[in-house]
């Protein structure tokens, strides 16, 4: 197949003058090389397009892909990861990954957690504040974690986030509203053993690749798997491949993992994350349909590795799940 490859290039955005962590999730070149690597070694023509301007760009150019590998995270709105998605759609080109529905309702933690909730998953009790206001009707025990309702890579986390009085919860909401321009999930704070399940497939097809756990280790910000302790993973944090035989922590985790991923429609490849309350009982945190694919840093790919599995490989099933949505000139679905 022809394959396009879209993405955020980091170092692009820092040459234009954004800041590290605005551009936090934004891929290195060396993960964008990885992956065109792998994809010509399958026996693909590959064709790096970028990020959404330069799509908008090739597409108007009456440029077309088989499939489009798409990792981009975009910049802008809580919606920025349907963006290319959503472009893509729109001229009938299929892309790896999650629909733009799914991306920008997975991106709003708020939103998926009430489709967890209704699904009967488990999940931290939360309320969504939107304006300093709302924290006088918040409604939930102490103690109580507050981060952005749309952001990744940690960011707007450190140990603030972790509240024991209402004061406190006034103190954090206020600077996370002005500085990200986006509501605040408030969840109540499980306390116990964090989980990232890796998932591989579509629909009755997606299976469990693995489990890791996340200790954070005794330099690291506790209490919370912040942004400096993701920044500085390799100094802060151990990442431990845990299985679900002789762990029945482990066991129920993978399954709220594998059902939540069913539920909210994950395609291809990409990670739930949960975390235990005190009892030793797992409970969805949130979703990543588009998970990092960094060989070596990123939770995925080091689920892949510690399973015995190769970058390569892993990129060749996330490939051939989502080849399966690709058009032949007759209009039949072709891998």
């Amino acid at each position: 197949m022809r394959i396009g490859l879209t993405y955020d290039l980091r170092d692009e955005y820092l040459a234009a003058g954004f800041d590290e962590e605005a551009t936090a999730e934004f891929d290195r070149a060396d993960t964008i090389d990885s992956i065109d690597t792998a994809l010509k070694s399958l026996g693909h023509q590959t064709d790096r397009i970028g990020h959404i301007r330069q799509v908008v760009t090739r597409l108007a150019a009456g440029d077309r892909w088989d499939l489009v590998f798409n990792i981009c995270e975009g910049m802008y709105g809580i919606a920025r990861e349907a963006q290319v998605p959503a472009l893509l759609e729109a001229y009938d080109i299929p892309c790896t990954f999650a629909d733009p529905v799914i991306m920008s309702v997975c991106l709003h933690k708020g939103l998926t957690k009430t489709l967890i909730e209704k699904a009967g998953l488990p999940t931290p009790r939360f309320a969504v504040v939107e304006t300093l206001a709302d924290v006088e009707r918040v409604d939930l025990p102490f103690p109580l974690f507050a981060k952005p309702i749309a952001e990744g890579t940690g960011k707007g986390v450190s140990p603030a986030s972790c509240i024991s009085v209402l004061a406190e919860l006034r103190a954090v909401c206020g600077p996370l509203l002005q500085r990200f321009r986006q509501p605040v999930l408030v969840e109540t704070y499980l306390c116990g053993r964090e989980f990232t399940v890796g998932i591989l497939g579509s629909g009755s097809d997606a299976r469990v690749l693995g489990t890791l756990e996340i200790v954070l280790l005794s330099d690291a910000e506790p209490g919370a798997y912040s942004y400096l302790n993701k920044e500085r993973c390799e100094d802060l944090v151990r990442y431990d491949l845990v299985g679900p035989h002789n762990d029945p922590e482990v066991a129920e985790a993978e399954r709220i993992a594998l059902a939540a991923w069913r539920e909210l429609r994950g395609r291809d490849g990409g990670r739930i994350d949960l975390r235990s309350d005190g009892s030793g009982q797992p409970s969805f945190i949130e979703a990543n349909p588009l998970a990092g694919l960094h060989p070596e840093h990123s939770d995925l790919p080091m689920i892949a590795t510690k399973v015995g599995m190769s970058y390569q490989e892993l990129i060749r099933q996330i490939v051939e799940s989502a080849a399966k949505r690709v058009r032949s000139p007759s209009g039949a679905s072709s891998v």
